[in-house]
């Protein structure tokens, strides 16, 4: 698998898992419209995801992560 396409898996993944867990924590907590559910869980889980992108190091493909409890990048 290219990691063009491993790159966009994790973050799908990353984001859709915390959108789910944020959906539904918001669901039994609040008392709210769906649509409002949706939306605030989706700027919650774009703002807490980790980002994945792909960079070249030594001539390589790499894929590195960038999450806000995380300083600096991490290569994977």
């Amino acid at each position: 698998m290219k990691p063009k396409h491993k790159v966009l898996i994790y973050n799908f993944l990353g984001f859709a898992s915390l959108f789910v867990l944020f959906r539904f924590g918001l669901q039994v907590l609040l008392t709210i419209d769906s649509f409002y559910l949706a939306v605030i869980s989706a700027i919650a889980a774009s703002f807490l995801a980790p980002k994945f992108a792909i960079t070249k190091i030594d001539s390589v493909e790499k894929i590195v992560m960038k999450w806000i409890f995380i300083k600096g990048f991490k290569i994977l």
